[in-house]
């Protein structure tokens, strides 16, 4: 390919990749070796170079962002209809064909698709309506099996069978609640998630023509992030590839980290025995980091054993040695990191902006925060509560989804009551049972809510509702989205209640509302440019006559808000400070880089150290590497030496992945453990490391609990004073072992149990 013709600098092997034509390819793409760059080039030089149609060519990618990211450099680089290359998420993609065609297999083309808030109250109910125990057994439990098996392939009639087979009491309930839970999805037409990409598969090996179909319509496909894929993506990329087998998948397996999502290595690991004839390129050069931390980061991956060699590399020169730094305990930790930004920012080396807190688990965010807003220093929190989640947003899409689908159960009875109308839970329920009994949607039973046996009142007050609801979906035909948000502000009240409240929350939710209405006229405005539609004659892909939409509409939008995902919403445009976990932070990247906790059983975690599984360990070592490649100029690995973690504090071990860098990495002397100023003396300390150690190998010692006398001071019955939780009554004291543990029913905050010599109760006379 011409440099000139592209407008991109491509290195020998990206340029190798970038035209390779016909036949399978698989590129193993390293951290920051500019595989966007490359997958975007070979759409260019595919279209530019070998007229290949550009409505022939798929591009699939797992973020939305992304997607919108591989859409704007193609437009940048293909002259005639740049806009015709599909560029999407696998969830759009198999949303797109399933509106097209899943009448073919029994739902309604305008189905809904819901979220993981939505599988939680519809398994709520399932559980109900079954007599389920859901302290014996939790609605979660039963939702990540049924994920699992989705993403497995598996069929709940299948499933059943093979579990009557085994006679197991567990998976036959398991099996009974899938095959619940699924008619109740298809009773509201509605799909989860695993649904979206499942039910294509099973369309395409149902119906032949449909697969052929698009089979014709996408001869070239290339996949980015393949690493990710889990069997049913594998399954679906692999039923499009079967004609013409133009499958270029970029990924690297180093990075491969979403295994507890389902994401199976082997996808990536085993492609060419799949495809015997791959092409095979390694990317090794990296465009992002400093050769100081591309070593650490070869370092640590080296050790694993299921992979395939690759070493990193980059001309942009050794630069800073990559820290490493044990503290005391978690707070000195936090309150290092925290001055060392403030520092940075004030001698204006950095501003807040360009640095990132990597850890393990959301919990460890706590001591950070506490020192963030201690200097009054801004920062953010990537994958906090998502804006679509928030209660008034779900709200107002909620009436949106039963005006475009009056069959969404989930979606009626989240908003049959809000704003309250006098519809009570009794008559909820029993509209629910009939419906259930029935074989009934929710909203057909509303129609006719009056008639319900026992109802009374509540029957007009929910035909009232329904009423509403009617009124406002014949207002839908007529106008765009933003309209019908204001229509349902207006006609139900919502808004004005919210203004009629007045306090600091109701404003926030305000804004919020104010804020979807901003998406609902961006959506809208993306119709009002210049368009495809426009361009192409009679606002049809030539290659198969399918009608792209030409104004925004309800449903369009909904499908757009519903595909969403936490990390989309992350622009760093502000001047703030970013934590994040380390699951969260793949994909993006910073100039400083902190990754906290590189302890012993917190990062690898707990379960990987006691497992002994090498799958195990080898997902945490690659989950540091990706952590370490997201430094582009300076890393800092700190850890603790002590910890509280459940009341208990805990004395740790240095992380396994430290050890390895010993030698890559500049180690500053560690600062000496004072375990004697807890109360315990070095023979004291000895004797609880040999036996915990025992339990629990990533431990050096459990911290024992500041000395108690045999008496507390307080008894059962009395009401004793805390520093934060004020008074309360102890209902309970029993032996904790090392300390006593008190349970205490406080007056604000409920019941709380805690260790005595923490706790510091005092009696109050």
């Amino acid at each position: 390919m011409d440099k000139k013709q592209t407008g991109i600098n491509l290195n020998p092997e990206q340029q190798q990749a970038a035209t390779h034509l016909d036949g399978p390819l698989l590129i193993l793409a390293g951290a920051g070796s500019g595989k966007t760059r490359v997958l975007t080039s070979r759409i260019a030089w595919l279209i530019e170079e070998k007229g290949v149609a550009p409505w022939s060519i798929l591009a699939i990618t797992f973020t939305n962002k992304a997607a919108r990211e591989m859409k704007e450099r193609v437009e940048r680089m293909v002259k005639d209809f740049p806009q015709a290359v599909h560029v999407a998420t696998f969830h759009s993609t198999c949303v797109r064909i399933l509106r097209r065609y899943i009448d073919r297999i029994g739902y309604q083309n305008s189905f809904d698709i819901y979220d993981t808030d939505d599988t939680k109250s519809l398994m709520k109910d399932v559980c109900r309506q079954m007599e389920i125990n859901t302290k014996l057994y939790k609605e979660k439990m039963f939702l990540a099996k049924i994920s699992h098996l989705k993403e497995e392939l598996i069929d709940p009639v299948t499933f059943r069978e093979e579990a009557l087979q085994s006679r197991d009491e567990t998976q036959i309930l398991i099996a009974n609640v899938f095959l619940e839970y699924q008619r109740r999805l298809a009773r509201c037409n509605a799909l989860d998630f695993d649904d979206l990409i499942g039910l294509t598969v099973r369309l395409f090996r149902e119906h032949r023509d449909v697969l052929e179909f698009y089979q014709e319509r996408w001869k070239y496909l290339m996949v980015d992030e393949y690493q990710d894929t889990n069997k049913a993506q594998f399954v679906f990329l692999s039923l499009l590839a079967q004609k013409y087998r133009n499958l270029c998948v970029v990924g690297d397996d180093d990075q491969s980290i979403y295994r507890f999502r389902g994401a199976d290595i082997g996808n990536i690991l085993n492609f060419e025995s799949i495809f015997p004839e791959t092409k095979v390129i390694r990317l090794e050069q990296n465009y992002r980091s400093t050769q100081n931390i591309l070593d650490c980061a070869n370092r640590v991956i080296a050790n694993n054993t299921g992979r395939k060699a690759k070493h990193l590399w980059t001309s942009r020169g050794a630069g800073d040695p990559v820290s490493i730094k044990r503290f005391e305990d978690a707070q000195s930790e936090a309150r290092y990191i925290v001055c060392d930004i403030v520092r940075k920012k004030n001698q204006g080396i950095r501003p807040y902006k360009d640095n990132a807190i990597l850890y393990r688990t959301n919990a460890q965010s706590r001591a950070l925060e506490e020192q963030f807003l201690y200097e009054n220093v801004p920062y953010t929190i990537v994958g906090g509560t998502n804006f679509y989640a928030r209660r008034e947003i779900k709200d107002i899409l909620a009436y949106l989804r039963v005006i475009s689908n009056g069959s969404d159960d989930v979606a009626v009875k989240r908003i049959i009551n809000v704003p309250k109308r006098g519809i009570g839970q009794t008559s909820i329920r029993r509209v629910d049972d009939y419906a259930h009994a029935h074989g009934m949607s929710f909203m057909d039973v509303a129609r006719m809510a009056d008639k319900v046996p026992g109802i009374g009142r509540g029957g007009l007050k929910i035909r009232q509702f329904v009423h509403l609801i009617l009124e406002m979906r014949e207002r839908a035909k007529e106008v765009i989205p933003s309209d019908l948000i204001r229509i349902v502000l207006d006609k139900t009240g919502y808004e004005e209640e919210l203004k009629l409240e007045g306090t600091d929350d109701a404003r926030d939710r305000l804004e919020n509302i104010g804020e979807l209405l901003n998406k609902a006229a961006s959506y809208e405005a993306a119709f009002y440019g210049a368009q495809l539609a426009d361009e192409i004659p009679s606002g049809e892909d030539p290659a198969d006559g399918e009608a792209r939409e030409q104004r925004p509409t309800l449903q369009g939008f909904l499908e757009e808000v519903s595909l969403v995902a936490d990390i989309d919403s992350f622009d760093g445009q502000e001047d703030r400070v970013v934590l994040m976990t380390l699951h969260s932070a793949k994909g993006l990247e910073f100039p400083n880089v902190y990754i906290t906790g590189m302890d012993e059983g917190l990062f690898p975690g707990y379960q990987a150290v006691m497992s002994g599984e090498t799958a195990d360990m080898e997902e945490e070592r690659r989950l540091c590497y990706v952590g370490i490649t997201r430094a582009m100029d300076h890393l800092t690995l700190t850890g603790a030496h002590r910890r509280m973690l459940r009341g208990q504090m805990d004395w740790y071990r240095e992380s396994r992945f430290l050890e390895e860098l010993r030698g890559t990495a500049e180690e500053e002397k560690p600062e000496k453990a004072r375990p004697r100023s807890y109360g315990a003396s070095p023979k004291q300390w000895e004797t609880a490391a040999k036996s915990i150690g025992e339990k629990k190998p990533f431990l050096l010692s459990a911290e024992p609990a500041p000395q108690v006398s045999s008496t507390l001071g307080y008894e059962v019955g009395d009401t004793v004073s805390h520093v934060k939780f004020g008074n309360g009554v102890v209902t309970q004291i029993r032996d904790g072992g090392r300390d006593k543990e008190v349970t205490v029913e406080f007056e604000r905050f409920g019941v709380k149990k805690m260790f005595a010599g923490f706790a510091k109760l005092k009696r109050v006379p």
